[in-house]
């Protein structure tokens, strides 16, 4: 049974009218050593493409899907035969999901995990015949109710319990599916108030949990990189791996950094308060950008939307971020997206992933051209030049002290600064934008 009525998507350029066509990604496309496809490294989200309904918190779910007539078991095997198609057809290599997202929970932990052995061995069959890659899977301990408290940071020792064979038993799919990362999450490692919280014996829990999952890889010989996704709030009021910032230093404090990187999601980022450039630099700069959950909010909606990434100036300042960071590899771009409730035909499925895929390209375009010329690095070497000889230098180098620098100052009687210039240079960046599509 075929599941999207269309052929093979393909690079038709930007003058094309055809909706099932790429205009900027173009897979085998090389930019220097590189072809697109090896840079971008899509990835197929299960759960927003293949298990999501399109409710949200005010109304039913609006999506029209072939499988869903089906019981849980046979519906569950009708989606790997429609993401396998699906990767086929989008010309993209590699998927994700949650455990929940491939098999139904069962009655028991013993049902939930023969569900998944079921599903698992059909996935890996797949994969085998098709060449395509898991680029990360990760444990859903969030959303069934045991974990009304938590997982690794309940106050119930049996849900921690609990939520550690959950992972033990993903470890081993990542291990048998070749998983080439692997995500934590903490849905609801977090809390809903001070009041009635011990957060410092949560956190113990939560280092000792990562701990626990990081021994057992060894144990088993996976050897994926280990990701966290930081996001702040939702559904919790606070969630411990807030931001970037504020997940390293944890890392940093329970001697973990070594063992794992981030996973950043641009939704996230914005709702910690951040741009999705900051978060990708703060990781770059402490080289912790391990991958990428490609979506974008809405700016009026202070929820996370989860949209498909369609701002080009967002993907171009993302993509200068990951190419300075050497690429993403192992991780990649996974689209952590879903279509809007309007768009609820199984075809929007193709198309919204065909609008992303072409937002990044052409911010991948826009991005490679800039680095070519060297455009933010001139800028900024030349705000920070004072520091690149006299004082400044001795400043950079440690080689100075409060007394030296006072009688410097008491020397100055002139402070000239300098203009940033700052609505020149992202004028300039509309400029390579402009220039870039006109040129294609």
């Amino acid at each position: 049974m075929s599941y999207f009525d269309i052929n093979k998507v393909n690079y038709e350029g930007p003058k094309s009218n055809n909706a099932f066509s790429f205009k900027y990604y173009n897979p085998e496309e090389k930019l220097g050593n590189h072809s697109m496809s090896e840079l971008l490294r899509f990835s197929v989200a299960y759960w927003h493409t293949f298990t999501a309904d399109l409710s949200d918190p005010f109304g039913v779910g609006a999506a029209e899907r072939d499988w869903d007539s089906l019981n849980e078991m046979e519906k569950a095997k009708a989606r790997v035969e429609a993401i396998f198609e699906f990767m086929e057809k989008t010309r993209i290599d590699y998927f994700c999901f949650h455990d929940v997202d491939i098999a139904p929970e069962g009655a028991s932990l013993k049902e939930s995990n023969e569900n998944l052995d079921v599903i698992v061995e059909l996935i890996k069959e797949k994969m085998d015949q098709t060449g395509k890659k898991l680029l990360w899977n990760t444990t859903n301990n969030f959303t069934h109710e045991r974990f009304v408290h938590g997982a690794a940071t309940s106050s119930n020792a049996e849900v921690f319990a609990y939520a550690a064979a959950k992972v033990k038993k993903s470890l081993e799919i990542a291990k048998k599916l070749g998983s080439e990362n692997f995500v934590f999450w903490g849905g609801r490692e977090g809390y809903e108030s001070l009041l009635n919280t011990n957060m410092k014996l949560e956190l113990d829990n939560l280092a000792t949990f990562f701990k626990m999952a990081k021994s057992y890889a060894d144990e088993i010989g996976y050897t994926g990189q280990f990701l966290i996704e930081p996001k702040p709030k939702e559904p919790t009021t606070h969630q411990y791996d807030t931001d970037v910032a504020t997940a390293h230093a944890f890392l940093q404090k329970y001697d973990l950094d070594k063992d794992f990187k981030f996973n950043i999601e641009a939704n996230h980022a914005t709702l910690a308060g951040h741009t999705f450039q900051h978060e990708l630099r703060y990781a770059r700069d402490n080289n912790m950008l391990g991958s990428v959950d490609a979506n974008q909010g809405h700016p009026l909606l202070g929820w996370d939307t989860d949209e498909f990434p369609t701002d080009v100036y967002d993907t171009t300042l993302a993509m200068y971020e990951i190419l300075k960071n050497g690429g993403l590899a192992p991780g990649g771009l996974n689209f952590d997206a879903k279509p809007r409730r309007t768009s609820f035909k199984q075809e929007d499925l193709i198309l919204t992933h065909i609008a992303g895929m072409d937002t990044f390209a052409l911010g991948l375009r826009v991005a490679y051209k800039m680095i070519e010329d060297n455009f933010f690095e001139n800028i900024i070497d030349e705000k920070y030049k004072s520091f690149n000889e006299g004082i400044g230098k001795k400043i950079v180098e440690g080689e100075t002290s409060f007394k030296e620098l006072e009688d410097y100052a008491f020397n100055i009687n002139t402070i000239n600064n300098a203009s940033d210039h700052l609505e020149v240079i992202k004028s300039q960046i509309n400029q390579y934008i402009l220039n870039i599509n006109n040129k294609d």
